[in-house]
């Protein structure tokens, strides 16, 4: 029988440097959240996508509190959540850049019938109603009843790791 032994990890007290280190480890799948308010068309990538109930259908993201989409999340009554696929690294850092256009080309998008800003590319989409919005720390919780979902062929993911973004 073999017996695996390794060194002691070390410890450290837990502040943002660390946790944002630890975190960086974990893979996570890329989606692009938008809206409209009233002001026009605002959307923002998110690596915080949870599943949280199949029925009733319920998801969850978070959002920065200084993030410029929060506002926009906040004021908001819908959204619209795209999964994005291993073709969609530059939709994904469009839409984490600050201060551009998100919305002007490349981007290609239209707008459903209910009025949502909708990214034509995305590997599916889920229409929500925002139900909850919590204050967690710098950030916020938001969490929507799907109400409408779309599918496109099916492919690989996009990742997010280590602070880039990776096909799987």
């Amino acid at each position: 029988m073999t017996v695996l032994t390794s060194a002691p990890i070390a410890s450290a007290p837990v502040d943002a440097t660390l946790f944002r280190q630890v975190f960086r480890r974990h893979a996570a799948g890329v989606a692009v959240v938008t809206t409209d308010a009233g002001h026009g068309p605002a959307g923002v990538t998110v690596t915080s996508l949870a599943s949280l109930s199949a029925e009733p259908p319920l998801l969850s993201f978070s959002i920065t509190a200084t993030a410029s989409t929060w506002p926009h999340l906040r004021d908001a009554e819908t959204a619209v959540v795209h999964l994005l696929g291993a073709g969609h690294t530059e939709l994904a850092r469009t839409f984490a850049t600050s201060g551009i256009d998100r919305f002007g080309a490349p981007t290609r998008w239209r707008r459903l019938p209910t009025g949502e800003p909708v990214l034509d590319d995305a590997a599916a989409w889920l229409r929500i109603a925002i139900e909850h919005r919590h204050p967690a720390g710098g950030s916020h919780l938001v969490i929507g009843r799907v109400e409408e979902a779309g599918l496109a062929e099916p492919g690989a993911p996009l990742l997010y790791h280590d602070g880039t973004f990776h096909a799987l």
